[in-house]
């Protein structure tokens, strides 16, 4: 059983940077695909982006290619969204989440974190 806890949400003004942290424990971590989603009232959750195993492998939503990078410490079990330029819409709670492989969907994921509030303010 993997736990994933994030941190590093806030309220940012538009424009603003913030960098997410995702601590993993309970499992290798190494072996598992590391995504961020995001949620926001009345939507559905949809990808941010992903990592593969290595680290190697990147995938990014249109909406915030340029402007977030994911990154993943397989020595330390963390993975990071570092995101700049923050738009209002970015307005989110910001979930990390595991599995076998770093693709787009919610259902390729097995493990999910509580989530982190994302506010970005015009």
């Amino acid at each position: 059983q993997v736990q994933l806890v994030e941190s590093g949400g806030g309220l940012v003004q538009a424009g603003g940077s913030l960098r997410l942290s995702c601590a993993a424990s309970g499992g290798i971590f190494s072996n598992y695909a590391m995504g961020w989603f995001r949620q926001a009232p009345g939507k559905e959750r949809e990808i941010v982006a992903a990592i593969s195993r290595s680290g190697i492998t990147l995938y990014y939503a249109d909406s915030v290619k340029g402007r977030f990078a994911i990154s993943r410490d397989n020595a330390k079990n963390m993975v990071y969204l570092q995101m700049n330029s923050l738009k209002p819409e970015d307005t989110a709670i910001y979930y990390c989440a595991a599995g076998p492989s770093q693709g787009p969907s919610r259902s390729e994921y097995n493990y999910w974190g509580q989530g982190t509030q994302v506010t970005v303010s015009s």
